[in-house]
């Protein structure tokens, strides 16, 4: 009995350590499902929205909805891994980037790519995109895409 007394109270200091790890997260599948639903009304002009699920030092994860076409892109020091969660998209890749702007620093955007691949994706496909490769997302009229993505400082 003394050491049921004596092992609550190490228990209670325990568990909630284990529940609190500093940079844990966890999100269902149910959860990420559920952003087509909680984005969709905050799409811009641009047929755009995301939230931030985190920022952990040299990795950021987001979840992002389009109901439209995006501009071409390029990350001169990040990676992005893209997930497939709802909906559709056509991802070009590759080639050049045509009329590259700075937007921000090491990132340029432009209103199309020229000479780059094309892949299908939908839910449950992951790609990798690595840093300084042009992408762009293209979704049909009347359809949208969620997915969501994972951006890494590449290697030097």
């Amino acid at each position: 009995m003394k050491s049921l007394f004596v092992l609550i109270p190490v228990l209670l200091f325990v568990l909630p350590a284990a529940e609190h790890t500093p940079g844990f997260a966890h999100w269902n599948a149910a959860d990420l499902k559920g952003y087509q639903q909680k984005l969709a009304p905050k799409v811009n002009a641009q047929k755009f929205s995301m939230q931030s699920l985190g920022d952990y030092g040299n990795h950021t994860v987001s979840i992002a909805h389009r109901e439209g076409d995006g501009e071409g892109e390029l990350h001169e020091l990040m990676s992005d891994v893209f997930f497939a969660q709802t909906g559709e998209a056509t991802l070009v890749y590759g080639g050049q980037l045509v009329n590259a702007k700075t937007t921000a620093p090491n990132e340029l955007r432009g209103p199309s790519i020229k000479g780059g691949q094309k892949t299908k994706l939908g839910p449950g496909d992951v790609v990798h995109i690595p840093a300084k490769v042009p992408h762009q997302l293209f979704v049909e009229n009347g359809k949208q895409f969620t997915y969501l993505f994972v951006k890494f400082r590449a290697e030097k």
